[in-house]
């Protein structure tokens, strides 16, 4: 049984794998064929923290895999109130065939998939997102082919998105620089984030953008983090993306965003609603890779 708790989870020819699957997956959704290969399998999706993108396609991409879904929030489930979370992951296990959880501390994900008895994924944490790095190297291998020696432009928050991109350059072969502003860098003591040459520091989010193949960003303050906001505002009022950051990198470069944007802020509208922004593709494939990923986890390679 295999979990998927961060992206190191798998391996690269794991990923070689799920990118083909997803790529089948997609065309056969395009088709409008069916794909029904989860059916009579269900999928629990426990939420701690808000979400759009993330619920839409876990649960769309079930149902379009014949499988079903329960829902449950921290309104009406016991997880880590009442009930252990140890005791939570022993019953719901029992009765569904994979869980989904969208939370904030990376241990109480950790905790609950120890003592799980089926496949656990990682909805997004407070440390790492990889269902949504998946959807974007995914994306750009769409559009531009393998990522494997380019350079992804990080510019903004050392978050969880931003650590996660870190695990997928060490594994797949790619360099990431980051530019974050003084006190929201990348935190290289979270376990799992590793530095070295596939990753390089800039203080001026320009030279970031420099010569790459992609620049992506993410919201200034994150969920958890509102109390945050005024004082995250003044600190990245230089590290909004714009056309003259575009116009650094690479002339075929890709913009990605993981959404909700906030235009004026980590990114200007000319620039997400430009011509280089594959942010709805990024979106859409969330729901792709992800069946893609849901189907190896419980039936292997097919």
């Amino acid at each position: 049984m295999k979990h998927y708790l961060q992206f190191t989870d798998l391996s690269a020819a794991e990923y070689t794998y799920l990118i083909d699957r997803a790529g089948y997956i997609k065309r056969k959704f395009k088709a409008y064929e069916k794909h029904q290969t989860l059916a009579d399998r269900t999928l629990a999706m426990i939420f701690e923290k808000a979400s759009t993108r993330t619920r839409v396609s876990f649960e769309a991409g079930m149902y379009q895999l014949g499988g079903s879904v329960v829902h449950l929030t921290t309104g009406d489930s016991q997880l880590g109130r009442a009930e252990p979370i140890e005791d939570s992951a022993r019953v719901i296990s029992r009765m569904v065939d994979l869980v989904m959880i969208r939370t904030f501390e990376q241990t109480k994900l950790e905790r609950f998939a120890e003592f799980s008895r089926v496949p656990v994924i990682n909805g997004l944490t407070n440390e790492y997102h990889p269902c949504q790095i998946l959807a974007d190297i995914f994306t750009f291998i769409e559009h531009r082919g393998s990522i494997q020696g380019k350079v992804v432009a990080w510019v903004g928050d050392g978050n969880n998105m931003a650590n996660t991109w870190l695990q997928a350059a060490k594994l797949l072969g790619f360099t990431v620089h980051v530019s974050a502003p003084s006190g929201y860098e990348i935190n290289s003591d979270i376990p799992g984030v590793e530095l070295g040459d596939h990753v390089k520091f800039f203080k001026d989010p320009h030279e970031a953008c420099s010569g790459a193949d992609l620049v992506t960003t993410d919201v200034w303050t994150s969920m958890g983090y509102e109390a945050e906001n005024e004082a995250r505002r003044a600190a990245f009022a230089n590290w909004c993306v714009d056309c003259e950051m575009m116009a650094l990198a690479k002339p075929d470069a890709l913009f990605m965003h993981c959404l909700p944007a906030h235009r004026g802020e980590e990114v200007t509208g000319e620039v997400i609603d430009g011509p280089q922004s594959v942010v709805w593709d990024e979106a859409e494939n969330r729901m792709h890779v992800q069946k893609a990923l849901m189907e190896y986890l419980l039936l292997d390679r097919q």
